[in-house]
């Protein structure tokens, strides 16, 4: 990648405010070589979706899809629930890949 930054998106599964998967987000910014940053943003607060307001999205959704632009790749940090993925982390998702041909994760390599 040469000299360029690398700008990492990250985004726990939980809202625990003590999740494990948060504090892995925070030792993996720690550990980052000094040409990449990462920023980790708080899902909580991303209402449920509802594709009758997709075209006017609330500001947190905005603002969600507006970083994963910004970031060259996405770390998303969850835990397994009910032998699945958790509810907001699937909601967070559904947001930021509608409407039909705005999805903010089109070319973004993602690790889970």
């Amino acid at each position: 990648m040469g000299n360029k930054n690398l700008k990492i998106l990250g985004f726990a599964g939980s809202l625990r405010k003590d999740s494990y998967n948060k504090a892995l987000l925070r030792a993996a910014e720690e550990l980052l070589p000094t040409n990449v940053t990462m920023k980790v943003f708080e899902i909580e607060g991303i209402p449920l979706f509802n594709q009758d307001t997709e075209k006017n999205m609330p500001a947190k959704v905005q603002e969600f899809k507006s970083k994963i632009r910004e970031a060259d790749s996405l770390l998303i940090s969850t835990p397994e629930y009910n032998y699945s993925v958790p509810g907001v982390l699937k909601n967070s998702i559904d947001w930021a890949s509608r409407p039909y041909g705005d999805n903010a994760f089109d070319g973004k390599p993602v690790r889970l």
